[in-house]
């Protein structure tokens, strides 16, 4: 009797462990699959975000330093750089291809817009006597959002408008200061520029339009290999940006636009609106590098690329790293 008793017993203990087991298993098993929906969840919250550039060194660095911050907020990044020029940029994210880019105010006001400089005090989109940078700003904040659902986010800091500029020695011979001054000479000078600034109306066209400049000879073309032609006589004057760092090491001299021709062009993101609707928290993380960068940090941050040999991301990186927008390397 007791053997039978002692064998029952066993038995009982067996079920009693098997049961056991499944339940560990089963509840393992729910556990995981609530672990998978929590994750699943984050990922949603955390989407990738495609972020795209002008073919030139400063929008990639700005590229990257909107991306280093997104990544250093939790996000994926896609990068698309060096995409081309501003149309490019725009067919993109109007598409969906990208989700956000830095553009120039300028740029955005007349060659996507198709719109005037303002006069200062007179668009009725601004405060009255509000400065043609605040004016050109509200416009296209207010037209980007109307037409394209795209929203500008605040402007980084610096001014990145065209510069026309010769060497110091073409300067003194023709003694030139300012572009009309410049407009005696061009018939007899050949012009380097870029091919995006050949076509705008912000740029070749309008400034002819404008001064009633006629250059003898137009050699349009990658915008690194402007420097290099005047450097080495190839060319006579060239279409420069205020920011790019090896101004000051070529010895240029940049002519000012006495009738104030060119648009303001302060960088800032330009992010799809349905985006920011979906995940408003990016906002304030792509606000961050707002008002930071000066005319000569911008400048300086080129010339580290250009002339300095560095990667645009390790630039970008030890900048934001040195602001304290990101954290440091893990």
């Amino acid at each position: 009797m007791s053997h039978a008793h002692t064998g029952t017993e066993h038995l009982g203990k067996r079920r009693f462990i098997n049961a056991f087991a499944i339940t560990i298993v089963v509840l393992g098993m729910t556990l995981t699959s609530l672990s998978g929906a929590v994750i699943g969840a984050q990922d949603e919250d955390r989407p990738t975000i495609t972020v795209g550039s002008l073919s030139f060194t400063e929008s990639v660095i700005l590229g990257e330093m909107f991306s280093l911050m997104l990544e250093d907020a939790g996000y994926n990044v896609e990068r698309q750089f060096n995409v081309g020029i501003s149309a490019d940029l725009h067919e993109a994210i109007v598409s969906g291809d990208i989700d956000l880019y830095v553009e120039y105010t300028g740029g955005g006001l007349v060659s996507i817009l198709g719109l005037p400089v303002p006069t200062v005090g007179t668009d009725g989109t601004a405060t009255p006597g509000a400065s043609i940078q605040e004016q050109t700003y509200t416009t296209v904040t207010e037209a980007y959002a109307e037409e394209f659902g795209l929203v500008w986010l605040d402007e980084i800091g610096f001014n990145n408008t065209y510069v026309m500029a010769v060497t110091a020695e073409t300067a003194e011979t023709l003694d030139l200061a300012t572009v009309s001054e410049l407009a005696d000479h061009a018939g007899d000078m050949t012009l380097g520029t870029d091919e995006e600034f050949s076509v705008r109306q912000d740029g070749l066209p309008g400034l002819e339009a404008a001064y009633g400049i006629e250059f003898g000879v137009v050699e349009p073309g990658d915008p690194g290999l402007m420097y290099t032609a005047i450097e080495n006589g190839d060319v006579d004057v060239i279409t420069a940006y205020a920011t790019d760092g090896r101004l000051p090491g070529l010895e240029l001299v940049m002519l000012e636009d006495d009738m104030s021709f060119f648009p303001p062009y302060f960088a800032a993101p330009v992010v799809s609106g349905e985006l920011l609707e979906q995940n408003p928290e990016l906002e304030e993380v792509l606000n961050r590098l707002a008002g930071t960068i000066d005319d000569g940090a911008m400048a300086d941050l080129n010339f580290q690329v250009d002339d300095g040999g560095m990667e645009e991301i390790d630039v970008a990186r030890a900048y934001l790293e040195e602001q304290g927008l990101i954290g440091g390397e893990e």
